[in-house]
């Protein structure tokens, strides 16, 4: 009788390189028409690609309809454009050489309307001046500060005085304006609408007086992914999650009432068992994102481990029925943040029917524009 697998499991694990990252089409498929299905149309979704960075799974989406997106990096801009993405969003303040290479992009992909960020005057005028000097337009988006205190001008005259400059200025489109509250991650979905709304009417009342001051707001964006479902019932706001397409254990245990699946996941091999009761897996700081504090996966299946360290190539677990284990098993984890794991591997590789069927690349790890070399 055929063995029953569970739905993360390869069938010869045996042959698989350890440690890899393992994706799940259909999972991904299923992530990428829920968030269709919250934000009541493509329409409204503006994707953020910095978990996955790859063109397969942006595929995924404009084949749902999405063409917006949202990046960090200028070669996940650039792998937007390469892929067809018709508008894309640079979600980092361009400084600089930055902003020279992103000028260069616009030029270099005439079919992709790019855009990027900007709260605070001097980077305006830095911006005024490199834009005037190559004769272009650039689209603009005012970052708002809203409580996250990372980026972003908080609501308020300095705010509204800035976006007063750039709607004057002819170097510039005016997009709107920009609102990224990854601060609020309530786990109880009531709290953190509460929270999410009470941080958004600073917000609301700066596109209000903007407006009596004659500015036009065409589009707030909104968001990340916890406060995703709080945003998609506003009006004229666009939605910009991007961990749902893979999810992570950090965020299904954080957010049960968000039902996405699982899609990337750990595999990983045990290469010795140095004491009684210890087991070691080829999965260190090198293999998963080491931000947080231990533990850094959640095993899958029936395991007992307590994760005590780790270092650049190794994970050991407590284990006290060590003996049910051998040198070379298999395991698989759950990454507890998934977007910097992605960014360890050139390549994930894809799975279907419990076996390996091919390969994707990461195609936008590197943080300079692929067709850059400095």
């Amino acid at each position: 009788m055929k063995r029953a697998y569970q739905w993360f499991e390869l069938e010869e694990s045996r042959n698989a390189p350890s440690p890899s990252l393992l994706v799940y089409p259909e999972r991904i498929q299923h992530n990428a028409e829920l968030m269709v299905t919250i934000a009541k149309g493509p329409q409204r979704l503006r994707p953020h690609i910095k978990t996955h960075k790859m063109a397969e799974v942006i595929q995924i989406q404009m084949d749902l309809g999405i063409d917006k997106f949202k990046c960090a990096t200028l070669s996940e801009a650039e792998l937007l454009a390469k892929t067809g993405a018709s508008d894309v969003l640079l979600a980092m303040q361009p400084v600089f050489l930055e902003l020279k290479k992103l000028l260069d992009l616009i030029l270099t992909y005439p079919k992709t309307s790019f855009s990027t960020l900007i709260d605070n005057h001097d980077s305006l005028e830095e911006m005024k001046k490199v834009v005037s000097d190559r004769n272009m337009i650039l689209g603009l988006w005012l970052d708002v500060n809203n409580g996250m205190n990372r980026t972003g001008v908080k609501p308020g005259k300095e705010a509204e005085k800035l976006y007063k400059s750039l709607s004057s200025m002819k170097e510039f489109d005016v997009k709107g304006l920009h609102v990224y509250d990854g601060h609020i991650h309530n786990a109880d979905p009531m709290e953190r609408r509460e929270v999410c709304d009470e941080a958004f009417s600073s917000v609301e009342q700066l596109e209000k007086k903007l407006i009596e001051a004659g500015c036009k707001v065409p589009v707030i964006i909104a968001g990340g992914t916890p406060t995703f479902p709080v945003h998609a019932r506003r009006d004229q706001v666009e939605l910009s999650p991007g961990t749902p397409l893979l999810w992570d254990a950090g965020y299904a245990r954080n957010y049960t009432d968000l039902n996405f699946q699982n899609a990337a996941v750990l595999h990983t091999k045990i290469i010795s068992k140095p004491d009684e009761n210890l087991l070691c897996f080829d999965l260190g700081h090198k293999s998963v994102a080491s931000e947080m504090k231990l533990p850094r996966v959640r095993f899958l299946g029936d395991h007992n481990f307590e994760q005590i360290s780790q270092s650049e190539e190794h994970l050991v677990v407590k284990c006290l029925e060590s003996h049910r284990y051998k040198v070379g098993d298999s395991c698989y984890a759950l990454p507890i943040h998934i977007c910097p794991t992605v960014s360890k591997y050139p390549h994930v590789l894809t799975v279907r029917d419990h076996k390996i069927s091919g390969s994707w690349c990461v195609a936008a790890r590197d943080h300079s524009s692929m067709s850059y070399k400095i």
